[in-house]
């Protein structure tokens, strides 16, 4: 950290572009809209944390060139807090670089390599391997449908018995933050020529419902893939805007895949 933080943040913010993008998408306004500013050197994490506040998306994305090339530091912020991992914003960051072969993440979850195939990006991803738990009634009530079966991992993963319960869920949102302190996935077999469909709510980090969420795929990669029997598989997250998600379990990794398209270029004010 610099002994002068203020002056740091005053060479970073001065013409320092950012941009809106819409991720796990084609169309803009739907998809995930991520924040994507690509700084000189590390302001003070209040700053950021102000910026991803400003913002007020489910992620602002930060990043700073390494000196290899193609290699930056990525750090990602909530409208409250910095997570430890996110999906749309790393694959949002990918798109505004705009380089040609893989790209290296390095973040809190170790390093994380982008790569674009045609019109979609792959992220290469840790995966988060659930393992069943006990219903709680907790679960149940703020949900309130039938639960099949439910798992703990990063998430609190709940299976309901189909893909309209997932599409026409109205939980109760201040009783979902009880059960799980990062987030819960409501899960179920697809429809629309999907292999599966899910919601996201974390009200622990800021985000009553996320748009789309790549890290969660990041489970359901591992659930799914055991249930189908099937590595690669294509996901769908309905929430208003929705989202499409390509998932390939590979060993203790997930390739996830999608679209992204820009919506907005500005400039920090000094």
């Amino acid at each position: 950290m610099p002994e002068n933080p203020g002056a740091t943040v005053a060479v970073a913010v001065g013409g320092t572009p950012i941009s809106v993008i819409d991720a796990f998408t084609s169309t803009r306004f739907a998809g995930n809209p991520a924040a994507v500013c690509v700084l000189a050197s590390w302001p003070d994490d209040d700053w950021l944390q102000r910026i991803a506040a400003e913002m007020n998306l489910a992620e602002s994305a930060f990043l700073v060139a390494r000196v290899e090339p193609a290699e930056f530091d990525l750090r990602w912020f909530t409208p409250t807090v910095e997570v430890d991992l996110c999906g749309h914003a790393t694959l949002a960051s990918a798109h505004a670089l705009a380089i040609d072969g893989p790209v290296r993440f390095h973040t809190r979850s170790g390093v994380l390599t982008c790569v674009r195939r045609g019109d979609r990006i792959e992220l290469d991803f840790p995966a988060s391997f659930g393992r069943p738990a006990p219903l709680d009634p907790r679960v149940v009530e703020a949900l309130g449908v039938r639960v099949r079966s439910t798992q703990h991992g990063t998430f609190l993963l709940a299976e309901v018995a189909d893909a309209a319960t997932v599409r026409e869920l109205v939980p109760d949102i201040a009783a979902l933050a009880e059960v799980h302190p990062h987030g819960v996935i409501v899960t179920a077999a697809g429809d629309a020529g999907y292999d599966f469909v899910s919601r996201v709510f974390a009200p622990n980090v800021g985000i009553a419902e996320d748009h789309v969420t790549g890290s969660a795929h990041c489970q359901l990669a591992p659930f799914w893939s055991a249930r189908l029997g099937r590595d690669e598989l294509a996901g769908f997250q309905a929430s208003r805007r929705g989202g499409e998600v390509g998932v390939r379990l590979a060993g203790d990794r997930v390739v996830l895949s999608g679209s992204a398209v820009t919506v907005l270029t500005g400039v920090l004010a000094p």
